[in-house]
């Protein structure tokens, strides 16, 4: 928990959701995972686990999603968590919040929300206090 690193973005693509499929429904994965086509619901990663996901240009999600490594070149319509590194490419287009740690954003990229910092370093410092009236 106290100095955690980073972990390092998957190079391999264990999944692929190809162009023309649409998916409707919650995905949860784990490993790397690229989007080609439509899911109407949220893609999550599996928790404690380095996860990638890269959506393409003609990509598009319509829910949450919540990643480790994320590459955006397609479209997201819901609040999206990065918690270790995201990038948005030019054709990006983000429709909700976005929670990331490290953010790279390349010229023509769209976030029609927030753009909310998260330190990991401060969440790891969070201690719960016994008050001092001892209950």
């Amino acid at each position: 928990m106290f100095g955690k690193k980073h972990s390092k973005p998957q190079t391999q693509i264990d999944s692929l959701i190809g162009a023309g499929t649409t998916i409707e429904g919650n995905l949860n994965f784990s490993g790397g995972l690229r989007i080609d086509g439509q899911i109407d619901g949220s893609v999550v990663a599996t928790q404690g686990k380095p996860s990638t996901l890269v959506l393409s240009e003609h990509a598009r999600v319509n829910g949450e999603v919540n990643v480790t490594h994320l590459v955006i070149n397609g479209t997201i319509s819901g609040p999206v968590f990065a918690s270790e590194y995201l990038e948005l490419q030019s054709k990006a287009k983000v429709n909700g919040d976005v929670h990331y740690t490290t953010m790279e954003i390349q010229l023509g990229a769209i976030v029609e929300g927030r753009l909310i910092h998260s330190s990991t370093a401060a969440q790891d410092k969070v201690v719960a206090f016994k008050s001092s009236s001892g209950e």
